[in-house]
């Protein structure tokens, strides 16, 4: 009998670490402007301080040997943290950026074997969470078909995917620069929201 080939989960994990970092790292970018939505509807948080941070993550894959204190980083990170009695949707899926974020940086000062699958979790979770609040269906049953089969949910799994392809790659600076790129997605978050800027 074949054995069955592994499953998303699995191979994440098989993926060498900076491997894993450049998922993670694509995933976060997907989630800031989730976050820039809150900041700008609440006048809350730091977008500044995340992209600057992920700015120096991107830097560290790129230039290996580049010194970067990350400790330091996450310190700055978790200022930006909403505050803990805002229970509201924006504020969490603003902390949704800022603890994937957090989870990457672990990665870069040690051990942190199932950040990857945090990362993963989080993102899908948060569409989860929108489609549920937009939806209104009450019936758990219908609920569960309707989160399965909606283009939210079938553009976050797809969009995985592609990173997890991109990322399984040989990676270089150019290969970096276009993973990167797939993150941004064009400015749209996983939630299919988008922030009107004009420095960007």
């Amino acid at each position: 009998m074949a054995s069955k080939p592994p499953g998303f989960y699995q191979q994440l994990q098989l993926l060498p670490l900076p491997a894993q970092q450049a998922f993670m790292a694509a995933l976060c970018e997907r989630l800031l402007p989730n976050y820039a939505l809150y900041e700008q509807t609440t006048g809350q948080g730091d977008i500044h301080t995340l992209r600057t941070v992920i700015s120096l993550v991107w830097e560290r894959l790129s230039v290996p040997s580049a010194s970067i204190d990350f400790a330091r980083q996450a310190e700055k990170l978790a200022e930006c943290e909403p505050p803990a009695d805002d229970e509201s949707f924006g504020a969490r899926r603003a902390l949704d950026a800022v603890v994937s974020l957090s989870a990457l940086l672990d990665t870069l000062q040690g051990d942190s074997p199932e950040a990857v699958l945090d990362v993963s979790r989080t993102s899908r979770a948060g569409v989860r969470a929108f489609i549920e609040l937009t939806e209104g269906e009450e019936d758990a049953q219908k609920l569960a078909l309707l989160i399965r089969d909606h283009p939210l949910m079938a553009d976050e799994n797809d969009f995985q995917d592609a990173v997890l392809e991109a990322v399984s790659e040989p990676r270089n600076k150019a290969a970096l620069k276009e993973i990167r790129k797939l993150g941004r997605n064009d400015g749209i978050s996983n939630l299919g929201l988008s922030l009107e800027e004009d420095d960007e």
